[in-house]
């Protein structure tokens, strides 16, 4: 069954998503990233790639020919997803396909916008039986 987890309070989700790929493929995992749209995910994807100055994350979209091969995959709808390790949600609903992943990673930014939408995806996976670890990075 799928594990949830999810950081709140986050001040700046596109460097904590960054933070969770760094560790994840240093692990070996593939990740999938919903984003909230294409314009988001060119962002990320932009970040990704100039992670550190001595290292990248190699990232791809569902569009391109490489995806195989690289383990951080970003898109905004779900097509072409190729693995079932991680998923992070960007997004403000649960992805109807999540529980085909290993884990989920839902990301809470500091606005009430954010969390009131939050609440109704912990609610959702909660609801449903889903093992759901929180974390508020306020306390961190």
């Amino acid at each position: 069954m799928t594990r949830v987890e999810f950081f709140f309070n986050v001040p700046d989700k596109i460097a904590k998503v960054s933070e969770i790929c760094a560790k994840a493929v240093a692990k070996g995992h593939q990740i999938t990233i919903i984003s909230r749209d294409d314009e988001e995910g060119s962002h990320l994807q932009q970040r990704l790639w100039q992670h550190e100055a001595t290292s990248f994350l190699p990232s791809a979209t569902p569009a391109d020919a490489l995806r195989q091969g690289t383990p951080i995959v970003l898109g905004v709808d779900g097509e072409a997803l190729l693995q079932d390790d991680i998923l992070i949600n960007l997004q403000t609903a649960h992805p109807p396909f999540f529980g085909r992943f290993r884990l989920l990673v839902e990301l809470v930014g500091t606005d009430d916008e954010d969390k009131v939408a939050a609440r109704v995806r912990f609610r959702f996976y909660r609801d449903r039986g889903y093992e759901v670890k929180s974390m508020d990075m306020a306390l961190s």
